[in-house]
């Protein structure tokens, strides 16, 4: 079985990445805006101030106090010329304001790649992309599952897959899910732990669990233990150091590359 270590194929782009950065004239800047304290929000906001240091990006993280504040953040980034790139970290308090908020940010520099006109690519779903290249997992001719529909990893996913004309359903947490069982490849992203179980998985699938939950303190992904535990997977993403470190590492191609093109 192959653990799909997210971690070891960061640590390559990684590196080429921060010799990019040492060869560029203007220095690229992340902005983060956020509106929460929540310990999954900060996690993933502290890894990326961390990656911007390694490879010589700088990353300002705005907590704003409310929508009004975002979009006033917003428009201010959009003309700065220092900032390559602006990512709203969701999920947002008031959750109806996803979108709105998203699609003010000019598509140039929308390296999340959220917006309507944005110019990049979901980071995420290219990251799971990266994940199931970078370990030769095969697409042609396989029935693939995406469990979840958000605007991070769902709804990206299945636009990608589905213009490479693969075999794909989306499914919501809610609906009936034994049917998964007849997938090759499940993805799932619904942050609600342990909604996959072993009822769910036949033997020889790829299993990738890109949901992100906190539960007492502690992150969980959507993969029962029961799953883990089984050895009869032809692959699985690892509890830590699946899709999030490489989702970091392709937000910060989009950053370099935000720049470039400004530049």
């Amino acid at each position: 079985m192959k653990i799909l270590n997210g971690t070891e194929l960061a640590g390559f782009i990684k590196e080429r990445q921060a010799h990019q950065v040492r060869a560029m004239t203007k220095k690229p800047k992340l902005l983060i805006i956020r509106d929460s304290d929540n310990p999954v929000i900060m996690k993933y906001v502290d890894l990326k101030i961390q990656y911007g240091k390694d490879i010589g990006i700088t990353v300002e993280d705005y907590h704003a106090k409310d929508a009004k504040d975002i979009s006033e953040k917003i428009k201010s980034a959009n003309i700065d010329s220092e900032i390559s790139g602006i990512i709203i970290q969701l999920p947002l308090l008031d959750k109806s304001k996803t979108d709105e908020l998203c699609n003010l940010i000019t598509p140039a520099k929308d390296v999340d790649g959220l917006g309507q006109n944005a110019k990049f690519d979901s980071a995420t779903a290219t990251a799971i992309l990266w994940l199931l290249s970078g370990y030769d997992i095969k697409l042609d001719n396989q029935k693939i599952a995406i469990v979840g529909r958000g605007k991070l990893v769902g709804q990206p996913l299945y636009k990608m897959f589905t213009d490479s004309n693969y075999n794909v359903k989306l499914f919501h947490r809610g609906d009936d899910l034994t049917e998964l069982k007849e997938y090759d490849i499940i993805i799932t992203a619904t942050g609600a732990p342990g909604l996959i179980t072993n009822s769910h998985v036949k033997p020889g699938a790829c299993i990738i669990d890109a949901g992100t939950a906190s539960e007492d303190g502690v992150l969980k992904g959507d993969l029962a233990e029961e799953v883990r535990d089984r050895k009869d997977l032809t692959a699985i993403t690892p509890t830590k150091g699946g899709v999030g470190p490489l989702t970091v590492t392709c937000l910060f191609d989009h950053v370099i590359q935000s720049t470039t093109n400004q530049n």
